[in-house]
């Protein structure tokens, strides 16, 4: 069997004609943001949406769990989807929702998003004082429970601490190099350094604020950028979050940006001029794109095993090591 294809992090305006593109791109596995800012009941309500899209569409997609329901996919001709938070907000001030989020089929959550949350610092703080108490402990029954730590918005401190705290790798969903393009949200050298060093993964984004030069970026520098990180980080533990927001309204944004705790649009990696969505780079533009990567890195000389795996293998095997319980 061929190699899985998997985008470990996705926050599009899905739909049926999106779902028809995963599947003409012969993507695996995808995983989906399920929450920003919802608190537990709201992120319910998006479960909810997705089971209806499950049952509406089996031929197309169905909800994944296990690292072997990535070799379902790839069996059945579908996609699975997985699930994940970019904030700790739906499990609100109770550890014990963490473990009925697993339940119900969370499989990442990232400790914060941009803000200081009951948990860690998010990389928009002046201040970054770390793992809180509560993000402490709550790592641990991540750990315990098979909730994979996502630290793609967190700041230096917190994240450095996270990857130390973790009896298990965590991941990087969806960031790049910061010695690449110096963006707030892409991270050093030291941090990436320690996360693959403790077997951690880091998924590569092609957000346009993520990437040098912007919807300019060319996908030669793209993938230039993931032979370097493969020549300093070793390849394995590299793969691919796109953080493709296809078909979603400029007005997702605030959303994203905002949610409730502020009356002013925080336009974050944007400014006032471009508070909605970046175009794309021409060569990624939706899920039938993936082959151009694919071809990119091919041509920077990285070999066929090496691209296999950053362009899923490595996460099939995260994840068939990380969303179980210990």
């Amino acid at each position: 069997m061929r190699a899985p294809l998997i985008d470990n992090l996705q926050y599009a305006n899905f739909s049926p004609r999106i779902f028809e593109q995963m599947r003409e791109g012969g993507v695996d596995a995808v995983h989906v943001t399920i929450a920003y800012h919802e608190t537990f009941r709201e992120m319910v309500l998006n479960l909810e949406r997705w089971n209806r899209w499950f049952e509406d569409h089996p031929d197309l997609i169905f909800k994944g769990t296990r690292g072997q329901d990535v070799r379902r996919a790839q069996e059945t001709g579908r996609t699975a989807i997985f699930f994940g938070f970019q904030n700790p907000s739906p499990i609100e001030d109770d550890i014990g929702l963490v473990e009925i989020c697993h339940q119900l089929g969370i499989r990442f959550m990232q400790l914060t998003y941009n803000n200081q949350s009951l948990l860690a610092t998010g990389c928009y703080e002046e201040d970054d004082t770390g793992l809180t108490r509560m993000g402490k402990q709550v790592v641990a029954e991540m750990n315990r429970v098979g909730m994979v730590v996502d630290m793609s918005h967190s700041a230096e401190r917190s994240t450095l601490e996270a990857i130390a705290q973790s009896t298990r790798p965590i991941a990087i969903t969806h960031a790049n190099p910061h010695w690449w393009h110096a963006a707030l949200r892409n991270k050093s050298d030291r941090v990436l350094s320690a996360l693959t060093e403790a077997g951690g993964m880091l998924g590569f984004s092609m957000y346009p604020h993520h990437l040098a030069g912007g919807g300019a970026c060319t996908l030669e520098s793209f993938c230039g950028m993931i032979a370097e990180a493969a020549e300093r980080y070793g390849a394995r533990n590299l793969g691919l979050g796109s953080d493709l927001c296809q078909d979603q309204p400029d007005s997702v944004v605030e959303w994203m940006r905002v949610g409730r705790w502020s009356k002013t649009i925080d336009y974050g990696e944007g400014s006032a001029a471009n508070a909605g969505f970046p175009p794309m780079p021409d060569w990624f533009e939706d899920n039938r794109d993936f082959g151009n990567i694919r071809k990119g890195l091919l041509d920077q000389g990285m070999t066929t095993e090496e691209v296999d795996g950053i362009m899923g293998g490595n996460w099939h095997r995260f994840y068939t090591e990380s969303f179980g319980p210990l």
